[in-house]
Parts: C-alpha cells; structure tokens; sequence
C-alpha cells in the first residue's frame, strides 16, 4: 500500500470515528417530529416542560455517545490487528480522542452543554413565570441565543446561552452541519465571544 493511500485511510478512519458518536446528536434529534412542539430555528424557545426535557434527552444523548464510541473503538482496535492498520489506527486515534474529551470534565474541566442544572434552571423560571409576576403582568420568557428574555417586556430574566437544541438548522445544509460538529453542541456565543464579536446558535 503507497503511503498516499495509508493517509486516505487513515483521515477516513478519523472521519467515522468522529461523526458516529455524534450520530444521536447531529441526526436523531433533527428528525420533524422531534421538534414539534418548538418554532423553527434560530428563533427563541419559550419556556415549558418540552424545553426542560429536551434539555434533558440531549443530555443524555451526550453521555450516551460514550457508549456509541465503543463500536469504532472497537473496530479500530480490531482493524489494527488483523485488517487496514491506517484505517484502524485513525479509527482509534479519533475514537480515543474522543472518550478523553468527554471524561476531562470529571477532572475540573469543561462542563456539558446540556446539564441537569440548567434543566432545572429553566424550569423554576417558567414556574416562577406562571405563579407570579416574574418581571411584568405578561411574563413570557423565551431562551433566545444570548440568554433569557421576556418577550413582553424584553427583561433580562438569565444571561445563560443557548446551547442547540436538536432542531433542523434553516441555512445550507453543508455549512450548518459543520457548525455543530465545530461547537459539539455548545453555545456559538462561546466561541465568537473568545474573537472579541457575536454571532448566533
């Protein structure tokens, strides 16, 4: 095997490693009838128990990648000792990678995107919302891209950004679907912020 064709199979090993762990979060949730109950990308969500518990789902389609990465692991593993060494090994490296990034936040380092404290979060402020005049007679508060607003009255209600959600982005398909494999699902306000400028989900 040339060494050009050792590095196409390898980048190609990278690739699978890369997206199918991602696979519940990049497609599962992108589905129609998963979204139902929300207005089409980027506009803001208000709150209700649907959010709380999609929140919730994409966090545990977060950790659930954990146990989707055994299958390339695995494969890697197995391609390096009896089939495509290049392919194997990019299938490992990649797969690798992966399970690390996902375990350094045990060790003090970047929480989830989704939490079950920012589930919570959003939910008292919707019972807050409906049990009292939580900012205005009216209050609707919405998560918009760069925090919590009421729709009322426009208060400041959380300064927490908006993570994706699992719905269908409205723009190209291609640029899109590489957005949220660049983020992993975090706010794009985190990342836009570290250039000094803003942009949306």
């Amino acid at each position: 095997m040339s060494f050009i064709a050792s590095i196409g199979y390898f980048f190609l090993g990278v690739a699978i490693a890369v997206l199918v762990p991602r696979f519940p979060f990049l497609l599962m949730t992108r589905t129609k009838g998963f979204n139902t109950n929300f207005p089409p990308h980027p506009e803001a969500i208000p709150l209700s128990p649907y959010l709380t518990q999609r929140v919730l789902h994409m966090r545990m389609f977060y950790w659930l990648s954990l146990v989707v990465v055994v299958l390339p692991l695995g494969l890697g593993i197995a391609s390096i000792r009896w089939g495509n060494a290049a392919f194997g090994f990019g299938l490992w490296v990649s797969s690798g990678w992966f399970v690390l990034n996902r375990m350094q936040y045990f060790v003090g380092g970047q929480p989830p995107p989704w939490t079950k404290e920012m589930a919570v979060k959003l939910q008292i402020l919707a019972d807050e919302a409906e049990r009292s005049s939580l900012c205005c007679n009216w209050a609707s508060p919405h998560w918009g891209v760069t925090g919590i607003y009421c729709a009322n009255c426009n208060k400041l209600l959380s300064n927490m950004p908006r993570p994706d959600l699992g719905r269908k982005r409205q723009g190209r398909w291609p640029m899109g679907f590489l957005r949220l494999l660049f983020s992993d699902g975090y706010p794009m306000l985190t990342f836009a912020s570290q250039d000094g400028h803003f942009e949306e989900e």
